[in-house]
Order: structure tokens, then sequence, then C-alpha cells
């Protein structure tokens, strides 16, 4: 996690897309969209279950994390739905995260994105740039949690446009309880979730936790989970040993990176030396920063499993943010050879080529990793430099637009686009990409 992998977005539908004007609205509160790979993938080996009960189908929806403490979920569209931070981090269990996974999928699977989609046609040149992903609309350099985030914006125009009614609510609670019921979990953990929020309806506006504003809630809901989870029967299990590792994975992934280092190890027992412990003291250590005590506890997760391509990635974070560049390469070739269709260990592998002056490799990492994950403003940036030291200022011209419209400084990308006009043959892969971006630039400016 440089600062972390936490970033990166793959392209989202015209529809999301088109939702450009309600979530860059002017003066909104920043927030942050955290990418990583690790992180996401266990996400989604926990939702595997739902999504298999709701007729989606394993992969069909990614899980992504908004770094945000307060409490709430909701879906971008029919292919992302977005957790915060907080919300992950105050559920105690597996089924519990579930059950909000099942509920946003309930939402997708009754037609309400679609429905709420409708009237969201414009913004072509947008969407083929993926310019919104369904928060992003600026760029952080790095954040206090030591976590690499790509900004994105809150607003009242925000919540209005994710919140659904509640006869959506209470129609997508049934439904998510079936679907838990299908996959064997029990839909009672839906109703230990929406205990958390109990007396938030009491609260004023400005004092409610998002999910109060966008999911209403009621006696009502409560009473109509129960009764549909007793309707149903129990059918539950308990959650196989796969669910729980790489929700034991996630959490502590993520809690680590986001609390302070001294509470994350006093967190483990000393005697502890199992891997989510091990996990949880190399990301301590390296966010202190002890390096070498990082090394050492990423080398014993590798040790425990040498083909998970995670491991290396964390080990190569670790030795190119400590200054080794070398050996960092070394770390982010191996978990590129054990996912080579993983833009963020591709982007990452980039990032360490660069800095050990190897600016063609480079090159050839970061295309890999912009032709599978086109939107991720930091390998473009780590791109355009890798166009650049290369000699060919046309298509580092072409990154750095690119850049810069995904951060949704469209003038910015503008001028850049402008120039890479100039400098790239006309008609060329580059040359399209540049006018895509000033297509995009004169529709916001007409807005």
């Amino acid at each position: 996690m440089r600062h972390g992998p936490f970033r990166r977005f793959r392209r989202v539908s015209a529809a999301l897309a088109a939702s450009l004007a309600l979530l860059a609205a002017p003066g909104a509160k920043a927030q942050s969209l955290l990418r990583d790979a690790e992180i996401e993938h266990a996400l989604g080996m926990v939702a595997a279950p739902v999504l298999q009960s709701s007729g989606l189908g394993r992969g069909a929806v990614r899980f992504l994390v908004v770094g945000d403490r307060s409490l709430n979920a909701f879906v971008g569209d029919q292919q992302h739905i977005f957790l915060h931070s907080g919300l992950i981090l105050k559920l105690d269990s597996p089924d519990e995260l579930q059950g909000v996974m099942a509920h946003e999928l309930a939402h997708i699977t009754n037609g309400h994105v679609a429905r709420r989609m409708t009237n969201l046609r414009s913004a072509s040149q947008a969407a083929r740039l993926g310019l919104v992903l369904a928060l992003a609309a600026a760029v952080a350099g790095g954040a206090d949690a030591g976590v690499g985030v790509a900004a994105g914006t809150q607003s009242a125009a925000m919540r209005r446009f994710f919140a659904h009614t509640r006869a959506e609510e209470t129609a997508a609670d049934l439904t998510a309880a079936r679907t838990m019921a299908g996959a064997g979990i029990d839909p009672e953990a839906m109703l230990r979730v929406l205990e958390i929020f109990r007396g938030q309806e009491a609260l004023s506006s400005s004092l409610q936790d998002p999910y109060v504003l966008t999911h209403p809630l009621t006696r009502d809901r409560i009473r109509a989970i129960k009764g549909q989870a007793a309707a149903l029967g129990d059918r539950a299990r308990p959650a196989p040993a796969e669910t729980r590792y790489w929700y034991a994975r996630a959490t502590t992934k993520l809690s680590a990176f986001l609390r302070n280092p001294s509470w994350t190890l006093r967190r483990f027992d000393r005697a502890d030396r199992g891997e989510i412990a091990t996990l949880a003291r190399a990301i301590a250590y390296h966010r202190m920063p002890k390096p070498d005590e990082a090394i050492r506890h990423a080398d014993g997760l590798i040790r425990a499993r040498p083909n998970d391509p995670y491991y290396h990635e964390l080990k190569g974070q670790i030795l190119l943010e400590s200054g080794r560049a070398g050996p960092a390469i070394t770390s982010y070739s191996r978990a590129a050879r054990l996912a080579p269709n993983e833009p963020l260990i591709l982007a990452g592998l980039g990032r360490a080529q660069l800095a050990g002056g190897q600016a063609r490799a480079a090159l050839e990492s970061l295309t890999r990793a912009r032709a599978r994950d086109p939107h991720d403003p930091v390998m473009l940036r780590d791109l355009a430099v890798a166009y650049a030291r290369t000699g060919d200022n046309g298509m580092a011209s072409v990154a750095t637009a690119e850049r810069y419209a995904v951060m949704g400084r469209l003038e910015d990308a503008a001028i850049h686009a402008k120039r890479a006009s100039g400098l790239v043959p006309r008609g060329s892969p580059g040359w399209l990409r540049a006018q895509d971006v000033l297509g995009a630039a004169k529709q916001a400016a007409r807005k």
C-alpha cells in the first residue's frame, strides 16, 4: 500500500459517469476512495456467496472502499458498490458485512439502480474517460493514515442521487434476507447491522450518519426483516473458513493502515505468531516507520504463502517506500508474475522501476496497467514520467491530460490535451485520447 496500493478504478457505465454534475458540486466535502488489490479481492471473496445466491454471479459486482469514518454503503451503478471504511471496521463478523452487501445487491437485482439512472444519459465523453467513478473528482497526494487516496466528493446532491425510497429499502431488505438464506447465512445478521443505527433518526440531519440519510430506517423495516427471517426458518450454518479468512485479511489490513500503529501492535498478543497478526505487525512497523521489522514480518507472510501476490506486493511497497528500489523491483516483479492481470500491482512495479532508473521497463509495466485500468491518476502520473524519460513528450502530454481529467481539473486537462494534439500523429491512438479529453472539457464548460 503506497501510502498504499489503495487507489484506482475501472471503466464505468455511461449512466454512472453521467452523475458528474451531481458529484462534483462546488464546496462539496472531500472524501477519499481507497484502493487496494488485496482488500478488494478479499471483499470479493466475502461477497461470493451472496453474489451467487442473488443470481448475479461471482465477480459481477466490485466492492470498493470509501475512506470515511462515518457509517455508510451505497450502490454506484450495476457493477460497483461502495462501503465506507468506518462501516467495515464497525461490523463484527463476516455475516454482518454480507448483510450489507446483500442489501445493496438487492437494489441492483430489484431494478432500483436502473430506474434511478434513466434520466442520466448525457456525458458520453466523460463516460469514455471514466471521469467519475462514483466519487472521484480530485486526487490527494497522500493521507495521514498512510494510504494513497483518490479524493472524491460528498454533498447533498450526491445524497439525493444515491438515496432510495422507503418502499425500495423495504423491498431490498426482503430480497436481501432471501439472498442470505439462500446462501446459508442467517438473515438476522442484518438486524445486528440496523441496531447500530437505532436512535439515529432522532438526531438532526447534520449529526446523522450518511446511511440514515440514504437508507431511511424505521421500526417497520426492522419488523419486516424479523418476519422474513422467521418465515425463512433456520437455514444458517457457520461461515466457511475461507470466508472468515478473507474477512480477517480485509479488515486487518484496512485497520492497520487507518489506525495508529501502536494500537495495532497492542491489539494482538505478543505470543500470537499467526498469519493475521503477522500481517498487522508488518503494516504497523512499516508505518512507524521501522522498515527492517516490517520486512522481517513481510518475509514471514511470504514463507507461509509463497505464491500469494499480495504479500509480495506488500513487501515491495515497504522496500520502495524505505528507499530500496532494487529489491522493491524484485518483489513487485514476483507479485506481477503471480497476478499478471492485476493493474494495481503492475502500476506498483512501474513505480519501482522508475525509482530504480529503469524507464523503458517502467513504461512497459505502466502501459500494461493502463490497458487494464485507465483511470488511476497515480499510474497516469507515473506513465507521463516514463514517457518523458524515454523521449516521447507527446504521449507524456496525453497521459498528463488524462490524469488531470480524472482529477476533475478539466481546464488543466485541456491545456495538456491541446499540447499533445500538436505532438502526436493525427489519427493515432494518443491523438484520439487527447480529443476525448478536449471533448469532455468542452462539454463540462457548457454546463
